[in-house]
C-alpha cells in the first residue's frame, strides 16, 4: 500500500491514476464523485452559492472527466408522456422502461412496465439497438472532444451509470423480474451478460483509436443493507468471467482503473471483486454498514472511494468533524478517495457543506509525511 508523500510533486491525472492504483502520492484526490441532487443545489443558490461549478465554488480536483460515448441503446427509445394530472406523471423514458414519478421532485419512482420479458424481447433489442458500430455512439463533435481531453490533466473515464452486467440487466428486466430470471432461465443470463461485455469491449476498441481511456467504470448497484440481491456463486458464475475479461482489456490496452459501483453492504463482493482484479469500489455507505478502515486493512489492492456518512453533514461542525476524525488514518495512505458515500441531499445546508469541504481538504494538506 502507498503512502502520502508530499515530496512528490504530482499532477491532478497522475495523482488519480496512482492512488487507484494504491501507489504512492503527493496528498489524495479532492473531488466529489457523486455530485448532489437537483434541489440540493437549488437550496445551495437560495443559501448564497453564486454558481453551479462545484470544482470553481469547493476548489475540488477536476477529478475524472468522463468521455461521452454512447454505451447503451442507439437509438435510445423515444420518450413518451402516457398521462400527467400535474401532481403524478406516467412516462416511458428513453431505456424503454414505463414509470410513475412525482411532478417536479427528485424521488425514486414507481417502475410499471419493462423492455424485456422473452427472449424475442432481447433478440429484437440487440438487433435494433445495440450494434456497438452504429454512427449515432459518437459525438458529432468528437474530434474537438478528443483534442480537449488530451490538452487537460484529467484522468478519462468511459461507463457510467446505468451501464453494468446486473445494473443494466435490471433496466431490461426489472429486479423482480431479473432474479427470476436467474433461476428460470440462467443461459439467456449468460447470453446477455457475454454479448454486453463483449458490445462494451468493442467500444472501448473504437474510443482508443482516438484517446487514452484511464478508467473503465461498472455501474452496478446490486446491494441492500444486508448483502447483494444474488448469492455470491451466482456471481461468481454469471459476472466473474466478464469482470475479468474487462480487467484483461484494460491491462492489454494501457487502462490503470476498473471500478465498480454498487450500494448497500459489500461484504461478501470484495473478495471477489479483488479476486477478478477490480481496483476501484465505490460508495460504501456508512448506513449499510461499510467500514472503510477496516476495508483499507482486507483489501490493501482495492482503491476506496466515499464511505463519508452523508448523513452527518446535514448536523454541526461537532459532527463533521468526528466523521472526518472517523476515517482521518486513511488520509496519510494511498488507496483512498474520501466523499460521501451518495450523492448529497438536500438537508445539507450549503454553510455545512462549505465546512466539509474546507476541513477535508486542510486534513488531506496537513496528512503528508
Amino acid at each position: 500500500m502507498g503512502i502520502v508523500d508530499r515530496s512528490l510533486k504530482l499532477g491532478n491525472r497522475e495523482r488519480i491514476i496512482r492512488t487507484c492504483r494504491c501507489e504512492d502520492v503527493d496528498r489524495l484526490p479532492f473531488f466529489l464523485m457523486q455530485g448532489t441532487w437537483p434541489e440540493t443545489l437549488q437550496r445551495w443558490r437560495e443559501e448564497g452559492m453564486e454558481s453551479d461549478d462545484l470544482s470553481d465554488v469547493f476548489g475540488f480536483d477536476a477529478g475524472f472527466e468522463y468521455i461521452p460515448v454512447n454505451l447503451g441503446y442507439c437509438p435510445m427509445f423515444e420518450q413518451k408522456t402516457i398521462s400527467d394530472d400535474g401532481k403524478m406523471r406516467v412516462r416511458r423514458n428513453e431505456y424503454g422502461i414505463t414509470l410513475e414519478e412525482k411532478v417536479g421532485h427528485s424521488t425514486i419512482p414507481n417502475f410499471i412496465d419493462y423492455p424485456v420479458k422473452t427472449r424475442e424481447d432481447w433478440e429484437t433489442l440487440k438487433k435494433e439497438r445495440l450494434d456497438p458500430n452504429s454512427s449515432g455512439r459518437f459525438p458529432d463533435d468528437w474530434q474537438q472532444i478528443v483534442r480537449s481531453l488530451k490538452e487537460k490533466d484529467v484522468a478519462t473515464q468511459i461507463g457510467t451509470w446505468p451501464y453494468g452486467l446486473f445494473g443494466t440487466l435490471r433496466d431490461l428486466f426489472g429486479v423482480e423480474g431479473l432474479l427470476m430470471a436467474f433461476c428460470e432461465e440462467p443461459e439467456l443470463i449468460h447470453e446477455i451478460m457475454d454479448y454486453l461485455t463483449d458490445f462494451w469491449i468493442e467500444i472501448y476498441r473504437l474510443i482508443l483509436k482516438d484517446v487514452q481511456i484511464d478508467h473503465i467504470h461498472i455501474w452496478e448497484d446490486m446491494s441492500c443493507k444486508h448483502g447483494p440481491l444474488i448469492s455470491p456463486a451466482m456471481v461468481r458464475e454469471f459476472m466473474m468471467p466478464n469482470y475479468i475479461k474487462i480487467v484483461e482489456f484494460a491491462k492489454q490496452n494501457g487502462i490503470s482503473i476498473v471500478s465498480i459501483d454498487t450500494d448497500g453492504n459489500v461484504d461478501l463482493l470484495l473478495p471477489i471483486y479483488e479476486e477478478c482484479g477490480i481496483n476501484l469500489v465505490l460508495p460504501f455507505e456508512v448506513q449499510a454498514g461499510s467500514d472503510v478502515v477496516k476495508y483499507r486493512k482486507e483489501y490493501p489492492n482495492i482503491c476506496i472511494l466515499g464511505g463519508i456518512d452523508k448523513r452527518e453533514l446535514t448536523y454541526g461542525y461537532a459532527e463533521i468533524d468526528a466523521e472526518l476524525d472517523r476515517v482521518s488514518e486513511l488520509f496519510s495512505t494511498s488507496g483512498y478517495i474520501p466523499s460521501p458515500d451518495h450523492q448529497v441531499h438536500p438537508e445539507v445546508s450549503y454553510e455545512n457543506f462549505t465546512y466539509y469541504s474546507e476541513q477535508l481538504l486542510k486534513r488531506l494538506q496537513g496528512a503528508a509525511t
